[in-house]
């Protein structure tokens, strides 16, 4: 479709549009062969032809292998939710309406028409789960299903991607493409080329976590931050020595903070920028970060929380400075830290499948960066049942102690009745907060957040239950249903179905708004299944986050006499601000892309020329080219053999070593590319500019190492030995966002804040 056409369907459509009526008619259809299906002795065709794929025969096959595999027959929006997969669209399904089958169903499409499918996940227990979950389903079809996890070994990895489908959380496939970039051996590679991702949660992996790099480093030494650093930080105080600016992103020194931090250093700590650089390091950590909210410690190990799902970010960490900073804030050891030897964004390592397609409960209100960032459609698929939630208006309060005086009143009354509530707060100091104050009220909350999410399975499973009361950080992609009166893993079921629906079904009441109205969404949706009676409701205050960091100027309508703001005006405040808040998010996001992209195709094309170096002798072609009578003494003394072997190695070190430096070189240019805009220039055009000249010397800097070392290098001896050496282990990571954002990100948001008193 040429550029005009997408722009008028863009105009056209909007997120969610994308027609649902063609594949209701193949699922409605399906049932008219139901039958037939039923009394084959094999359901996979022998031949199968890719176009049988996606047909009502083909619904009907899925629905019998279902049946027989699984004893679940799908329903018809579910055989609807698959055939939007199979079109390469993103299906959104209520909570508990089982996308797990669908995304298995559409991935055995996939494998059925030729095609290699990785199921992305967002963590190792769900991609384990639900492998093992649908194995017989594929058994079934006569496919094969494979599973990969941080613990797997390089053979299991190799097993499990040979596979017709391999379910992976998004950071092991990453991880796993960055050491393939490091085999110097076609036999040591591990993930084949990428041909399917079908991927669950799909708003949190594309949007979510679209920006998050992973990094593969190598020669590992310990951090540094100087504890004597976090020390002096402690000692200043905010408005005297330093001050924070009104998105919670940036601090600042005060005139009177720098003469205080020169007297206790003893030095002009502007004629050293190494000491600036701590200085400001542990500024950030003391004053941005917050322990239980930010991260937690534990086991001696700062863990990062992942905000978007309440739970351990696993592999997670600040860049190196920032990380060492907060070991130091908390008095441990500074983790180990080492070169970059490559990195991709989650944005990027999706971009790698030529076919993409997911599944979530809340994609719609990312339908335009689906569009925008991955030429994704959203496809709407109905619940089976019609949702009889009731979901009531914010409950909006002028300050948070009368907010949680409220709150409390609210649970107490629920809980007498025996109604189940699940309660879903912003942080992990939150959920501990709120816990308390339900125990000093005599009631005992099960609490569920970064700090325990490995009984999240028994936690959720038992929190539809008669009077239970489970306290929650965020319930995105926590991979379980919560069933009205159900018992946990293990245990005998109370049958207390019906009568927990007569007592209104769960009850979700969540302690604030989230920066996404996507969260709330999802919190919401964990009330309500398949038609279950449920209900939902959100307290706010004027205090809260959101509405002190994206609505600063302005303020709540009068409270009346008990705290509680009822005038309309406080309801289009609180959307006005989440409205802000998913502004800055997105523009962030859609300029870290921006930069991102040029990178990305670098990288693309960097890594054609190493695998046609890897899995050929295009190496010793360039070296034979350029150093002939040195190619063709070597051969001579020590057979073509050897020398194609030692070239393929030259050329894939330097190429390794360049791209590295090339990467440092790119970091290095985006930290400061903000300060163009003082002369008027386009900061994103002249980091282009000076990107492309400089990745054209990396190659020609590659050819002439090569050559040189070639000229010189004894073939028939190790080449590590000769300076070729590489790292003797490599570790791999995720790098979260500095919370306090770049140079350019705070530019961005001191504009941003200029802009947020006016109306929308």
């Amino acid at each position: 479709m040429t550029r005009v056409g997408r722009w008028i369907r863009r105009f056209l459509e909007k997120p969610g549009s994308v027609d649902l009526a063609p594949f209701q008619r193949i699922a409605a259809e399906a049932a008219g062969r139901e039958a037939e299906a039923g009394r084959r002795d094999e359901l996979r065709p022998a031949v199968v032809d890719p176009a049988w794929v996606g047909t009502a025969d083909f619904c009907a096959v899925m629905r019998e292998a279902a049946r027989r595999a699984l004893g679940q027959r799908p329903y018809d929006v579910q055989l609807a939710g698959m055939l939007a997969l199979l079109e390469g669209h993103v299906a959104q399904m209520a909570t508990g309406e089982g996308k797990t089958l669908v995304g298995a169903m559409a991935a055995a499409g996939y494998a059925l028409r030729g095609a290699r499918v990785h199921v992305v996940s967002v963590n190792d227990y769900l991609a384990r789960r639900d492998a093992e979950w649908m194995g017989p389903l594929y058994e079934t079809l006569g496919l094969t299903a494979g599973w990969v996890a941080e613990t797997s070994t390089p053979e299991e990895r190799r097993k499990a991607y040979a596979c017709d489908v391999t379910y992976a959380a998004v950071s092991e496939l990453g991880f796993d493409v960055l050491r393939d970039r490091l085999c110097t051996d076609p036999a040591e590679l591990v993930v084949p080329a990428p041909e399917v991702a079908l991927v669950d949660e799909a708003d949190s992996v594309l949007v979510d976590e679209a920006r998050v790099p992973l990094v593969l480093a190598g020669a590992a030494d310990a951090g540094t931050a100087l504890p004597e650093m976090a020390a002096l930080v402690r000692r200043l105080s905010r408005g005297y020595h330093y001050t924070i600016d009104e998105e919670g992103r940036a601090v600042f020194l005060t005139p009177k903070g720098i003469d205080t931090v020169e007297k206790a250093l003893g030095v002009d700590i502007y004629e050293h920028p190494g000491v600036v650089t701590q200085v400001n390091l542990a500024l950030h950590a003391h004053t941005l970060l917050t322990r239980d909210v930010d991260y937690i410690v534990r086991d001696g190990k700062v863990e990062l929380v992942n905000t978007s799902r309440g739970r351990v970010a696993a592999l997670q960490r600040w860049p190196d400075g920032l990380q060492a900073a907060v070991e130091a804030k908390e008095h441990l050891q500074a983790s180990e830290t080492g070169e970059i030897l490559d990195s991709i964004t989650v944005q990027g390592l999706i971009h790698r499948y030529p076919r993409v397609c997911g599944m979530t409960g809340t994609a719609v209100a990312v339908g335009e960066q689906l569009r925008e960032f991955y030429d994704l459609s959203v496809v709407v698929v109905p619940p089976n049942r019609p949702c009889v939630r009731v979901d009531e208006p914010d409950r909006i309060f002028a300050t948070a102690e009368d907010k949680e005086g409220a709150l409390l009143d609210e649970i107490e009354t629920r809980h007498a009745t025996g109604q189940p509530i699940l309660v879903g707060t912003l942080d992990v100091a939150e959920s501990e907060r709120l816990a308390g104050a339900l125990a000093a009220r005599g009631l005992s909350a099960t609490v569920l957040n970064a700090k325990n999410d490995a009984e999240e399975a028994q936690i959720i499973a038992r929190a539809g239950r008669r009077g239970a009361l489970t306290v929650s950080t965020q319930m995105a992609g926590r991979g379980t249903d919560i069933r009205l009166g159900a018992a946990g893993p293990g245990e005998e079921d109370p049958g207390e179905e019906d009568e927990v629906a007569s007592l209104g079904g769960l009850y979700v009441i969540g302690t604030g708004r989230h920066d996404s109205s996507r969260l709330d969404d999802q919190l919401r949706g964990r009330a309500g299944r398949q038609g279950d009676p449920g209900g939902s409701v959100f307290f706010v205050s004027g205090q809260d986050p959101l509405l002190t960091v994206y609505a600063p100027d302005q303020s709540l309508p009068p409270a009346d006499a008990d705290g509680a703001v009822r005038k309309p005006e406080a309801h289009a405040l609180v959307a006005h601000a989440q409205r802000v808040a998913e502004g800055v998010n997105l523009e962030i996001h859609r300029n870290t892309w921006r930069y991102t992209r040029l990178l990305e195709r670098q990288r693309a094309e960097v890594l054609e020329q190493r695998d046609r170096v890897l899995r050929g002798d295009t190496g010793a072609r360039a070296l034979e080219s350029a150093c002939p009578e040195r190619y063709r003494e070597l051969c001579e003394t020590a057979g073509e053999e050897v020398v194609e072997r030692a070239a393929r190695q030259i050329v894939l070190y330097h190429l390794d070593q360049c791209w590295t430096e090339h990467l440092g070189f790119l970091s290095d240019l985006r930290e400061g590319i903000h300060l163009r805009a003082l002369g008027r220039l386009n900061p994103l055009d002249e980091f282009n500019r000076e990107s492309v000249p400089a990745y054209r010397a990396m190659l020609d800097e590659v050819e002439r190492l090569s050559r040189e070392t070639f000229e010189k290098a004894d073939v028939t001896r190790d080449l590590a030995d000769q300076g070729l050496k590489r790292p003797t282990a490599t570790w791999t990571y995720l790098v979260q966002d500095n919370p306090f954002g770049s140079e350019w990100d705070r530019v961005f948001n001191r504009v941003a804040g200029a802009l947020r008193g006016r109306k929308r």
